[in-house]
């Protein structure tokens, strides 16, 4: 069931469609409904029940799987008597030496280092309002750090550009996925889940309340 949002909002608390930029009267959204951009259909709240305990429990899996993902072997390659065995911070380690750094540098922050920061901070800014207390120092500026950096999160890029490649490999030398692979294959379906049950204006609502 979609909420239609009033057109006059004169001395009203405002808040802008993301998508269209569209303003409309801040909504009073019950739990298990949507409000929507009245231009665009973007949605701009859709509250539900126990959404924040969910969001938080997706990110520490995401964190504990993050963790696996990096230091567990992700591939192993057997080809005309030799044997190797990488694991994600292998991967970006061996391209560390001369001209080939900055995709060092690349790989480590949009795989590991970018996707761990902000699965931090949505961790930061969700813990207390779980446990019912005061948001942490600067959980404002936590949560709007997680949301500056979701473009940037590349986990799930990284995963597909591995199955195109191993595609092409498969032909020349045996594969073997190793528990890392299967790590990133589960934090992308989490991170899916984790997004589309996060309600940004109820996260930035409960922050205001809560601080009060």
């Amino acid at each position: 069931m979609t909420t239609e949002l009033p057109a006059d909002f004169a001395g009203k608390p405002l808040i802008a469609c993301p998508t269209c930029d569209t303003l409309h009267v801040e909504p009073n959204v019950p739990t298990n409904h949507a409000a929507c951009c009245r231009r665009c259909g973007r949605v701009l709240a859709a509250p539900r029940e126990n959404a924040v305990r969910n969001v938080l429990a997706l990110a520490v899996t995401s964190t504990i799987l993050m963790t696996g993902a990096v230091f567990f072997p992700f591939i192993e390659l057997q080809a005309a008597g030799l044997h190797n065995r990488a694991s994600v911070l292998d991967a970006a380690m061996a391209f560390s030496q001369g001209i080939m750094a900055p995709l060092a540098i690349a790989v480590a922050f949009l795989i590991i280092l970018i996707p761990t920061a902000r699965l931090v901070a949505i961790i930061y800014t969700l813990l207390p309002l779980v446990q019912k207390r005061q948001p942490y120092r600067f959980a404002a500026h936590a949560f709007r750090l997680a949301e500056r950096l979701r473009p940037w999160s590349m986990a799930e890029i990284f995963v597909l550009g591995v199955a195109v490649a191993l595609v092409k490999v498969a032909g020349l030398a045996t594969v073997s996925l190793g528990p890392a692979f299967w790590a990133f294959a589960v934090l992308v379906v989490v991170n899916v889940l984790q997004d589309n049950t996060m309600c940004r204006y109820t996260i930035w609502k409960s922050l205001e309340t809560t601080r009060r």
